[in-house]
């Protein structure tokens, strides 16, 4: 297969959704060739907000030593070009392409199942790119009935609050909103069924899991349902248990973050303290409802 036969008439995706046609790129002529009268394709790419590059992953050549020819050009006419950084996306079945990338200068940016981001920094001065995604997001639930008991529940974990009776959390999945993330975590571990309240604390910790920050956020809850259904996998054992008798644990007088937790949870419950409601307002960075965290005025200086 002949070079120019490695590279296709690319279509790039539109900002208004469907695809645009991409032309190809301007020849080069390239000393890295075996036959110095071959000319190289630039990679297919597209400007980004910044100045920068991103390049069409539906268009990388299958070769690599195509992949290398052209990505030495491209880099040449970026940096001509005054370009600054350059991102660039390789799926699984591309995986031979990463050491050519690497070699070429490249840097690991993040990774998901599928695909590994590289990016590459032209100016000859610190980079400026925004680091990989950096906190993993939890969720806490306080749910207690109207017989003043909490919902609690026992991990199955050799970790430091192993044997302890405390709140159901777990982690937030992918464009999952924080309120119905905590819902859907009280769901699976205990079975019950709850409502969101408001969020009235969120806890931040650093080098976590892989070296990682965490975000926790502690919502108030309320249940809709009492019968309890165990998630045997993850989950030892889990109850309604009197708010007294789940504060007299040892581990909730030795954790002051925790206990801190607890009691700011203790007062909304008690109407002494205001959490944060979720609100649907209309974003013009992207045009989309999302949601903001705020504690409603008790005056409606706003609407």
């Amino acid at each position: 297969m002949s070079l120019s036969a490695q590279f296709s008439f690319c279509p790039v995706p539109s900002h208004k959704g469907g695809f645009v046609p991409k032309t190809k790129g301007l020849h080069v002529m390239s000393p890295d060739l075996a036959s110095p009268g071959l000319a190289v394709e630039f990679l297919n790419a597209w400007d980004d907000e910044y100045n920068g590059v991103i390049i069409d992953t539906s268009c990388l050549p299958s070769s690599a030593n195509a992949f290398a020819s052209a990505l030495r050009a491209s880099l040449s006419n970026w940096k001509l070009k005054g370009k600054r950084g350059i991102w660039l996306k390789i799926l699984s079945e591309q995986a031979d392409l990463v050491p050519v990338a690497i070699q070429e200068g490249f840097d690991y940016h993040h990774a998901e199942p599928g695909y590994v981001m590289l990016t590459y920094w032209i100016p000859n001065e610190p980079c400026l790119l925004p680091g990989s995604p950096s906190h993993q997001i939890g969720v806490a639930g306080f749910v207690i009935n109207d017989k003043s008991e909490v919902l609690v529940v026992k991990e199955k974990c050799p970790c430091s609050c192993s044997g302890v009776w405390k709140l159901p959390t777990g982690y937030i999945n992918k464009y999952e909103d924080i309120f119905s993330g905590v819902v859907r975590e009280v769901k699976e571990e205990t079975g019950v069924d709850t409502v969101f309240l408001e969020m009235v604390a969120f806890r931040h910790a650093h080098r976590v899991a892989f070296e990682k920050s965490d975000l926790l956020f502690a919502c108030m809850l309320k249940p809709l349902s009492s019968d309890i259904t165990v998630d045997e996998k993850e989950i030892q054992d889990a109850n309604w248990m009197p708010l007294g008798e789940f504060m007299e644990q040892s581990y909730y007088q030795e954790d002051h973050m925790s206990k801190k937790m607890i009691e700011i949870c203790i007062a909304a419950h008690e109407d002494c303290y205001d959490g944060f409601t979720a609100q649907q307002l209309i974003s013009k960075l992207d045009g989309r409802l999302t949601h903001l965290y705020y504690r409603e005025s008790k005056q409606n200086l706003w609407s």
